[in-house]
């Protein structure tokens, strides 16, 4: 049941309770409201209740009641908290203007290095395409004249990378590296699809900044 309590229904200590529609007179208020989880208390009792409080209540705390009901004192203090850190050293930079530090660490865009000769460090082990857990590099291979082994396709999809950072472990020559460049959206799908060429670029474009980072972090390799 439906239990609709009207205020303009309580007169002479009886309670109209609307039930449903139909209406039922209570004997006392008490009655009704002892089954509910709220407490009735007459009005008489609850400003004597009101009167005694106020009586025990210290002078500071009556002033320090209408201060904070009177003069606003909240407010204040949030316009006083606002001025406060108006002059504070400002903990955000000025992006793109301003750019903070990176770790040695970092594992942003992917790249494939050379050696100072120029010749490309990759020798086609594929445990960087083994390693990978998401399954995003796939890599093709040719002998040369020499014995030695190089890749003839070398292609990363960005959008399945999860930046793990096992390629990079994994590799015996440090070939493939997760370099510092973050800034590489695009605005097609295909342009996230790096191939060796893409690759090889990116290498010959952040080698200084990958080079000082690895050297860095050689300790912990």
């Amino acid at each position: 049941l439906i239990y609709v309590l009207k205020k303009s229904s309580v007169a002479g200590g009886r309670v109209m309770l609307a039930v449903r529609g139909f209406a039922k007179p209570l004997k006392t208020a008490s009655k009704f409201l002892s089954r509910s989880s709220s407490v009735y208390v007459p009005k008489k009792k609850y400003k004597k209740e009101t009167l005694a409080h106020n009586e025990d209540a210290s002078l500071m705390e009556v002033i320090d009641q209408c201060s904070q009901e009177l003069f606003l004192t909240e407010i204040l203090r949030a316009a006083q908290l606002a001025v406060e850190n108006h002059f504070k050293p400002k903990t955000t930079i000025n992006y793109p203007f301003e750019r903070g530090p990176l770790s040695p660490r970092f594992r942003g865009e992917h790249a494939l290095r050379r050696y100072p000769s120029g010749e490309e460090r990759c020798i086609a082990c594929k445990l960087c395409e083994a390693i990978c857990p998401a399954q995003a590099i796939t890599i093709e291979a040719e002998a040369r004249a020499d014995g030695s082994r190089r890749t003839t396709r070398y292609d990363i999809d960005m959008t399945k990378c999860i930046f793990c950072g096992f390629c990079q472990e994994a590799c015996p020559v440090d070939a493939i590296v997760e370099g510092p460049n973050y800034e590489y959206a695009t605005e097609t799908h295909e342009e996230l699809l790096y191939d060796k060429e893409k690759l090889l670029a990116n290498g010959d474009r952040w080698e200084p900044e990958i080079a000082a980072n690895i050297a860095a972090d050689y300790l912990y390799r």
